[in-house]
């Protein structure tokens, strides 16, 4: 995500956080910072930046206890809205998807793994919130296991609807990235149900309605 210059210069700036690459005792890092937002009343900006800069901090923490890869949370300052991780490399999805480089049954076989991260994130009743194919990234590679990134939009214990928004994210990156979505998708939800084998059926249902209704909105 960051390039080489250590300075703490700014490298990704989203729409609610900036991200400036430093040097954690000798480890590459990422300095995550949500900004103020001057269209919010003061005191309504100053709570929502601090929860959710608590949140992403607990979900990677928790995410990391089921067995699923996230960035290290190496320091949280939540009067600042600040938090230090680990910098990972590799490509993301979306860049997997779009390399031509890679053939079919090893980009089947990356997506599988990601749907099986998914569904252990689902089973251990974490969502993730903004579940987009720039928010996963493979660390050693598309042959090896996935990491998520940014789960400051997700929750612990979520509802159903929040389980099935995070598929129908999947599913919607997969149609725009990929001129193998259908054979993308199908191997996606056979690692999903691996992953979250008792759940799977009723987030996958729930998927299906959003898709309807935003299809019919």
């Amino acid at each position: 995500m960051a390039d080489e210059d250590r300075s703490g210069r700014a490298v990704q700036r989203g729409a609610e956080a900036t991200l400036r690459a430093v040097d954690w005792w000798g480890f590459p890092a990422l300095l995550k910072e949500r900004e103020t937002k001057s269209y919010r009343p003061k005191a309504l900006d100053d709570r929502l930046r601090r929860e959710r800069t608590r949140t992403e901090a607990r979900l990677l923490v928790d995410a990391r206890r089921l067995g699923v890869r996230t960035p290290i949370l190496y320091d949280i300052d939540v009067p600042r809205h600040r938090i230090i991780l680990e910098e990972l490399p590799g490509p993301t999805l979306k860049e997997v998807l779009e390399d031509p480089a890679i053939d079919p049954a090893s980009l089947a076989r990356a997506v599988r793994s990601f749907g099986e991260a998914v569904g252990r994130l689902h089973a251990g009743g974490i969502s993730h919130g903004d579940l987009t194919s720039s928010n996963v990234v493979f660390p050693a590679g598309p042959g090896a296991s996935p990491a998520f990134l940014d789960l400051s939009m997700g929750s612990r214990n979520p509802g159903v609807e929040e389980l099935g928004i995070d598929l129908h994210l999947v599913e919607e990156d997969l149609k725009a990235l990929s001129a193998r979505a259908v054979a993308l998708t199908r191997a996606f939800y056979a690692g999903y149900v691996e992953g979250n084998p008792h759940g799977a059926k009723d987030v996958r249902a729930r998927a299906r309605q959003i898709r309807g209704r935003v299809r019919y909105a």
